[in-house]
């Protein structure tokens, strides 16, 4: 994975920049569990095309990774309106998914909602 984010990376210097590159950027740092550089590719992926509700999705991982719940959910809820005005009812369903677990370890720590 390390030589993947390498390469990726050889490319932007290189001075391709695009949607594609950005989020799989973003996505390699995810898994490698590099938060800040993950948000940073995510955020750059969106800015080309807002309505990738699968860089949200990764999005709102990367967010709660780094121990923002707040951004976390609002990435989730940025993806889950993206997802449906697209019909991708996979992305829907897990964020549903991640939203409910946020829901719940809201309710147990008091937080209420």
């Amino acid at each position: 994975m390390q030589g993947m984010t390498e390469r990726l990376e050889a490319m932007l210097a290189q001075g391709t920049d695009n949607m594609l590159l950005r989020f799989s950027l973003g996505k390699a740092y995810a898994e490698q569990e590099r938060h800040e550089q993950a948000q940073a590719h995510l955020r750059a992926a969106l800015a080309f095309d807002p309505g990738y509700s699968v860089a949200w999705k990764w999005l709102g991982k990367a967010c709660l990774g780094a121990g923002d719940v707040q951004g976390a959910r609002a990435a989730w809820e940025s993806g889950l309106q993206a997802a449906q005005a697209r019909g991708d009812q996979q992305v829907v369903k897990e964020i549903q998914v991640f939203l409910k677990r946020l829901d719940k370890q809201a309710a147990t720590r008091g937080e209420g909602s």
